[in-house]
């Protein structure tokens, strides 16, 4: 099989979170993957948005998820998601890091922040 544009399994993720919420005390909803450089962002549900920003800013096209269980990828260029190979581990963030999170950073109110 093939490896779709955009996609390099033998890349780490770059952590348990977001680069860049880490980077700023943020938080974020739920978390996505850059399957070309590992980078992890927070989703277009989170205040941020710095997954889609990465995509945008780097032209790496393909996402998949970051969440304990999903496994699907999301291709920027046709707005479509899709089933890729198997990413090098871990494919997910830890299962006891708390969704959104990080959970001390959690402001009471995050669910109005977000639109709730």
């Amino acid at each position: 099989m093939t490896t779709p544009t955009g996609i390099d399994p033998s890349v780490p993720p770059s952590g348990p979170g977001c680069v860049e919420c880490e980077a700023s005390s943020s938080w974020w909803f739920h978390l996505r993957r850059c399957a070309q450089c590992g980078h992890v962002g927070c989703c277009d549900d989170s205040l941020n948005k710095h997954a889609t920003k990465h995509a945008e800013a780097t032209g790496h096209p393909v996402i998949q998820s970051f969440e304990p269980g999903e496994d699907w990828f999301y291709d920027y260029r046709t707005q479509q998601g899709y089933d890729g190979p198997e990413l090098a581990a871990p494919s997910s963030h830890p299962e006891e890091q708390s969704v959104p999170g990080p959970a001390d950073r959690l402001p009471a109110d995050w669910v109005r922040q977000l639109g709730g």
